[in-house]
């Protein structure tokens, strides 16, 4: 699966969960995005919850973001480094972010990250439209820090 059909199936299914709490106010629909209780009530929502697992080592981790808004991915990729080709990467270069990489290609590794999942920043990034918070990840159209041409 591709960056691009993992963030529209997400919006998909974000969009269809919060259709469900129409109306309700941010903090409780920040309550309702509690991993235990999305595992319960929505099992397909995250392909994780069928398997008992979590995307981060968290007590209390929230679904609501899922992504980051600081997470950059390009499927033609960002830019080259050292030979490589970066597919995505952290905009704020967060401390706990690593990189991924293979033979040919860098990857964000935000395992190790929870940032997206704390109520505070939840609820200060807070929008119905997932889309909406999540606008700038697609780094696609940009100009690219190594070689200069449009990625």
């Amino acid at each position: 699966m591709t960056y691009r059909e993992w963030y529209e199936s997400f919006a998909r299914r974000h969009e269809e969960v919060l259709s469900m709490l129409d109306g309700q106010s941010p903090e409780t629909i920040y309550d309702y995005f509690d991993y235990e209780n999305m595992k319960a009530r929505h099992p397909d929502f995250c392909p994780l919850y069928r398997e008992e697992k979590k995307c981060h080592d968290l007590e209390g981790l929230n679904c609501y973001l899922c992504g980051c808004p600081y997470f950059r991915y390009c499927d033609e990729g960002i830019d080259r480094i050292d030979g490589k080709i970066r597919y995505s990467l952290c905009a704020i270069d967060a401390k706990q972010g690593r990189r991924f990489e293979t033979e040919t290609a860098i990857h964000q590794d935000c395992s190790q990250c929870f940032l997206p999942h704390l109520r505070g920043f939840i609820l200060r990034h807070f929008d119905r439209d997932w889309k909406k918070i999540m606008h700038k990840c697609e780094a696609c159209g940009t100009e690219c820090g190594t070689c200069g041409e449009t990625v």
